[in-house]
């Protein structure tokens, strides 16, 4: 039996980026509510028009939502003023910055809320843009290219791919998983200007692929998905000289199954709020990889591997109670809700589904 974490239970915001594809079914951002206590998503609702609006983010206040996409034409990242009138939710634009790189692949916020970022996936670059006191969007203050590829995948690696933002618990560091260069390229954050500075880098395995990262709650590891050899490469991280160290590389899915298969590609990585547990998603396998977390190193060791029922998990979140995984399924139009076991880490599906169009996004409120 489930055994479920004691939290109050509530209803909580979620919001869904997606892809805009040819057939015009996605519109733009949407939003729905997610009860934490029956697991139960509401019908989702178009909060904003907004041209492939993919990756979002929250500004610290809660009341900003920032996409990458395209604003009059042109790739951009913007923000959005949230509006909460009773049980109603909506959006509405209040500012953009072109980046000047192309599109973006990913945007975040720094802990303070005075610093946007963005990671150019076509460009291979790193952008940085300065916000106000109230989180718009003021000026982009830094455009900063990466350098190199591994060239150990044909095709993938020639040059730099940035896929991925975000920063170090104390917020000092930037990191930013490059695909083409099999390196996580870290800078030196200041939040007073609003710019970066090359701080150093850590090490993937060889056609790996980085993509997405997340820290684990201690602050002391550091978890970096691997896009193209579907891995998991853990980190031992020092906060004072903000350097990363690689342990451990362990596969989400078994070279047996990889073979037996068109195509498999990693996606997204999360860490469980309670820290004992790490889940990981498969495109083209369709499902998430759940470990458990060694408590003398952090290190992980396999739990299972749970279908999606859905197609393409492009990205999947855990709700704030860490008690529920929603996965969405972009080629499915999907999201499924699954339950987490808080004691073994091992994921149950409910048997409950919304339809979301394209998803290839999915944030909770905190």
């Amino acid at each position: 039996m489930f055994q479920l974490a004691d939290a109050h239970a509530e209803t909580v915001d979620v919001w869904f980026g997606t892809s805009t594809p040819r057939n015009g079914l996605s519109k733009g951002i949407y939003h729905a509510k997610f009860d934490t206590e029956k697991g139960e998503l509401s019908q989702a609702t178009l909060a904003a028009e907004a041209d492939g609006p993919g990756f979002l983010a929250l500004h610290p206040n809660g009341n900003v939502l920032y996409s990458v996409g395209n604003h009059e034409g042109k790739p951009s990242v913007s923000a959005y003023t949230i509006h909460r009138d009773g049980a109603q939710t909506s959006l509405t634009w209040h500012s953009s910055a072109e980046i000047g790189d192309g599109g973006a692949a990913h945007v975040s916020v720094d802990r303070t809320g005075k610093v946007l970022f963005t990671a150019q996936y076509g460009g291979g670059s790193t952008a940085a843009f300065r916000l106000d006191d109230d989180g718009g969007i003021v000026e982009r203050t830094g455009l900063y290219k990466h350098v190199g590829g591994s060239d150990v995948v044909p095709n993938r690696q020639t040059s730099p791919h940035a896929h991925w933002t975000g920063t170090s618990p104390d917020n000092r560091f930037l990191f930013v998983p490059d695909l083409g260069m099999d390196q996580v390229v870290i800078w030196k954050v200041d939040t007073e200007t609003a710019t970066l500075t090359p701080h150093g880098f850590g090490q993937s395995v060889p056609g790996g692929g980085p993509r997405h990262m997340k820290f684990h709650p201690n602050g002391k590891i550091v978890y970096l998905l691997n896009e193209l050899s579907l891995s998991v490469t853990v980190f031992d991280y020092d906060a004072k000289a903000g350097t990363m160290s690689p342990k451990q590389t362990i596969e989400t899915l078994s070279e047996a199954v990889k073979a037996g298969e068109r195509f498999n590609s990693s996606s997204e990585i999360r860490v469980h709020p309670n820290g004992k547990f790490v889940y990981a998603a498969n495109r083209g396998n369709d499902s998430i990889t759940a470990y458990r977390v060694k408590e003398a190193d952090g290190t992980l060791e396999l739990i299972e591997v749970e279908p999606i029922r859905g197609a393409w998990p492009r990205n999947f979140a855990l709700d704030p109670t860490g008690k529920w995984l929603l996965a969405a399924g972009q080629n499915t139009n999907s999201v499924t809700i699954f339950e987490i076991d808080q004691q073994s880490g091992q994921l149950q599906f409910t048997m409950k589904a919304a339809m979301v169009p394209t998803p290839i996004c999915v944030l909770f409120a905190e």
